[in-house]
């Protein structure tokens, strides 16, 4: 697959050198990695991981393109699905967002939230990237009026004190670092990365208590043991992780937007070899050891196990509903309707629209899921189209 992606720079190549330079230092002094530990430093080394370089991540200049980067429409739905919500919390209400991508996101929504009277007092951006978070700061001082860019802070970790809002993550659980397993035998392991000449391999290891119990979950949920020679992605970390980004939301909503699956969909038998994908330059392909640095690498998300977590951490379950059916349910063709007589914004717009709501696209691919904590009445849009039976 690799002879069909586009060769990099010499500057590129040389950059992921020298990350898979660091990577194998660590192993020549600590042992084998779990791949999660890779992912980590593949994604986020700092000056060098792929989310942590200056390199164009998102857009036709990049490696692959989100909803927030196709036009304003994502973002100004969301925005007015959550902007009841906001009101409802007050003048304290807070909107905190993980991962703010190119800014994209930001602009639009806080310019729909300003039109429906649902200005949060601080928009904050929890931003790990500093290429990023440049970029968001010159975004949004370049395209709002100042009165609303002031109230844009960043963040270098969740908050530590209790507050009042929304939490909105856009394609932030499949870029986690991804615990991979298999099955040998009837007993669990875990994928490491370990040296292999000048390169790097991967190999399995005995599983340790944690990895191995959160496999064994999954087994008993499904009600059937995981066959010889399955290989999949789990996550471990997430009630964690999702206790330490939303534990402190005393009052408000949590809404996740990503790609993947009910428990019972993401383990079918079919999906032996997992759902890892890895994207350079808006090619697909399936090795995360090619071009460390260069390449994203990410895994579809289990949302029964995000319900597990999110629940487990004291929210309310809102709901579970495709992307497409949530976005229709919150204004999405009304926005197409304002373009007027202007025929080529007419086009952009209805362009936009199939991304992001036809089956093929992202309509189905892409979940929303939310929890709420003290609110009257959140999210209706996305209730009308709960499936969170099928979790």
């Amino acid at each position: 697959m690799q002879t069909r992606l586009p060769e990099p720079g010499a500057d590129e190549l040389a950059h992921s050198r020298q990350l898979a330079a660091l990577i194998r230092n660590e192993i020549a002094a600590s042992g084998p990695l779990p791949f999660s530990r890779y992912m980590m430093l593949a994604l986020y080394a700092p000056g060098l991981g792929y989310y942590s370089a200056g390199r164009t991540k998102f857009g036709a200049a990049g490696d692959f393109v989100t909803a927030p980067e196709l036009g304003g429409l994502y973002a100004r739905c969301i925005a007015h699905a959550v902007a009841a919500s906001l009101r409802e919390l007050g003048a304290d209400a807070d909107f905190l967002e993980l991962g703010g991508g190119s800014g994209a996101f930001a602009v639009a929504a806080l310019g729909e939230l300003q039109r429906r009277d649902a200005l949060p007092r601080r928009y904050l951006l929890l931003e790990p990237s500093a290429d990023l978070r440049a970029r968001q700061h010159e975004r949004i001082a370049r395209e709002l009026p100042a009165e609303i860019a002031a109230r844009v802070h960043w963040l270098d970790r969740p908050p530590q004190e209790t507050w009042q809002g929304v939490l909105f993550a856009n394609e932030v659980i499949d870029a986690l670092p991804s615990t991979r397993f298999a099955i040998h035998a009837g007993e669990v392991y875990e994928e490491h990365i370990d040296l292999a000449g000048d390169g790097l391999r991967r190999v399995d290891r005995p599983a340790d208590a944690l990895v191995a119990g959160a496999v064994r979950h999954v087994e008993r949920e499904l009600g059937t043991a995981l066959p010889d020679g399955y290989r999949s992605e789990i996550l471990p970390q997430l009630p964690y992780w999702l206790q330490a980004v939303a534990a402190p939301l005393a009052r408000g909503l949590a809404l996740f937007v990503d790609y993947g699956y009910p428990r019972r969909e993401f383990y079918l038998p079919e999906r032996s070899d997992g759902t890892l994908v890895c994207h350079y330059r808006h090619h697909a392909h399936a090795d995360p050891l090619h071009w460390p640095g260069l390449t994203d690498i990410t895994a579809f998300v289990d949302f029964t196990a995000l319900a597990e977590a999110g629940v487990g951490a004291g929210f309310d379950l809102v709901g579970y509903a495709p992307q497409g059916q949530f976005l229709l349910g919150s204004g999405l063709l009304d926005l197409v309707a304002e373009a007027g007589d202007d025929p080529l914004e007419h086009l952009r717009r209805v362009a936009e629209v199939k991304r992001l709501t036809l089956p093929g696209e992202m309509g189905e691919r892409f979940q929303a899921m939310a929890f709420a904590r003290g609110l009257a009445d959140p999210l209706p849009s996305l209730r009308a189209f709960d499936r969170s039976r099928r979790l």
